[in-house]
């Protein structure tokens, strides 16, 4: 089957099979490797992409349903000229990652959370990232780069 997306700016006409998950068209046809699949059945957050504005697990979707979307994954999140985003420099600066295999995931989801509650507390910050898993971090960093991307979103 045919469809069109918007991945990063970018229209792509893509030909996929109708059981293709949207984390494949993006891996394997788009090469935007930075989506990670990590348990294949939305528990992990690792697939994690804005669509349409809202974060979304790539890899519990099929790339139909995506069809007209505007995706963004984390190599669309940067400015053109490579500047960070503030949440992707937040997670630099306050060393909310470790191994770094969610870190795509939460970064997304991060993104998400601050467009959508850009004054969330400590409490509500830790609530609204449950969908996301880190083995390595105890979430303690995470959570202050969150903090600090929503500031940084907020003044930019």
């Amino acid at each position: 089957m045919q469809i069109q997306l918007t991945v990063n700016g970018k229209l792509k006409n893509i030909e996929t099979p109708p059981n293709t998950l949207l984390v494949q068209v993006l891996r394997e046809q788009l090469l935007l490797t930075g989506t990670h699949v990590g348990c294949d059945t939305a528990q992990c957050g690792a697939c994690t992409v804005i669509m349409n504005g809202r974060a979304v697990k790539s890899c519990n979707m099929l790339a139909a349903q995506a069809a007209g979307a505007e995706i963004t994954t984390i190599e669309g999140l940067a400015a053109a000229d490579g500047t960070m985003h503030p949440m992707q420099a937040a997670f630099k600066e306050c060393h909310g990652l470790q191994c770094g295999f969610c870190t795509t995931g939460m970064v997304m989801s991060a993104v998400d959370l601050c467009q959508h509650h850009p004054k969330a507390s400590e409490t509500e910050i830790r609530e609204l990232l449950e969908g996301n898993i880190c083995r390595c971090t105890g979430y303690q960093n995470i959570v202050k780069a969150v903090q600090q991307g929503a500031v940084a979103m907020a003044a930019g």
